[in-house]
């Protein structure tokens, strides 16, 4: 599955993804977390040090290893420098699995131990002085995009992707490849205002957008939740000290986390086996295909000096049955 994590910033969304991260940790569940803000502080949300996290490898650097394994020998693409963030795979392109050992994880992802469990951690990397005027943000992020454009993951597997704040998502086909996404909304005008554009931009693209509630300190909030939201008001964390005494340094237990908040990560967890079932591999192989297609036309043709449109191979639909069966 799939999931992601979207909000104003300050909202909140990084410390709920850790949650949940660590919920389906706790669970035994194999997880990859994946840190996709431009902020880049999953990590020591997750309990890495400042110097852990900084020492992670970006994905945005290891960006033409990863081309070259998930290229594999498909006859369509010529070279890895021709594969562009949106390429989609076809036969002979290598998939990849979250609980497998692969060359993209060896490169790009590390272990984190946590109460409970263990999660693989990747990072699209910070935004540098070296970035400055020459490039943007979604230049590193478009990793992230071939990466669930060649994973199959199947039920109870689990990768959850912390995005950029605010509606960055929308600048790349990137925010149709989730499962569900979480938007994360505090409850005042400014915390809604983000949930109506994300909506209104992901209306025409089949996207499974719920809304977590953060900060909520009373009924009010509540009500003023439920009636900006609606029907896509899924759940809504309250005050926690637990939290607090993470954000100050201390490394609580997680079975500590107070009931009413855990039963938050509950229901989260509720919608997102739900989805699973609501899933269709041909629509999602389409929509990386139509964004293929145009990000080719508007600027991939002229940087690769090809069409890129002949990557797209017609007869090919990603899904579960694509992977070999188990001996």
């Amino acid at each position: 599955m799939k999931i992601a994590f979207v909000g104003k910033g300050g909202s909140g969304k990084t410390t709920l993804s850790s949650l949940f991260i660590r919920h389906l940790a706790a669970t035994g569940r194999p997880v990859v977390a994946v840190d996709a803000d431009i902020n880049q502080h999953l990590g020591q949300a997750l309990g890495l040090s400042d110097h852990q996290a900084a020492a992670l490898p970006a994905l945005g650097a290891e960006l033409p290893h990863i081309k070259e394994y998930l290229r594999g020998g498909n006859p369509r693409i010529a070279s890895a420098e021709q594969m562009i963030k949106t390429t989609p795979p076809g036969s002979g392109s290598r998939l990849l699995r979250i609980a497998e050992e692969n060359p993209v994880y060896t490169r790009c992802a590390r272990p984190v131990p946590l109460d409970g469990g263990q999660v693989r951690l990747m990072a699209t990397g910070a935004f540098t002085e070296d970035d400055l005027g020459v490039a943007c943000y979604h230049s590193k992020v478009g990793a992230v995009e071939l990466y669930l454009n060649h994973l199959v993951d199947g039920s109870g597997e689990y990768v959850v992707v912390d995005m950029t704040a605010g509606s960055d998502s929308f600048a790349s086909g990137l925010f149709t490849r989730f499962d569900v996404t979480f938007l994360v909304a505090e409850p005042t005008r400014k915390g809604v205002s983000v949930y109506r554009q994300y909506k209104e931009y992901a209306r025409d693209f089949g996207v499974t957008l719920r809304v977590v509630g953060n900060k909520v300190q009373g009924p009010d909030d509540l009500a003023f939740l439920r009636r900006e939201a609606g029907d896509d008001l899924l759940a809504a964390f309250g005050h926690s000290d637990w939290v607090r005494r993470l954000e100050q340094g201390a490394e609580p237990r997680f079975a500590d986390l107070e009931a009413g908040n855990r039963q938050v990560l509950r229901a989260l967890h509720q919608e997102v086996d739900e989805a699973h079932g609501r899933r269709d591999w041909g629509r999602y192989t389409r929509q990386m295909v139509h964004f293929h297609l145009r990000n080719a036309e508007s600027w991939g043709n002229a940087r690769a000096g090809a069409d890129l449109a002949t990557q797209v191979d017609p007869d090919f639909v990603l899904g579960e049955e694509l992977l070999p069966t188990p001996a």
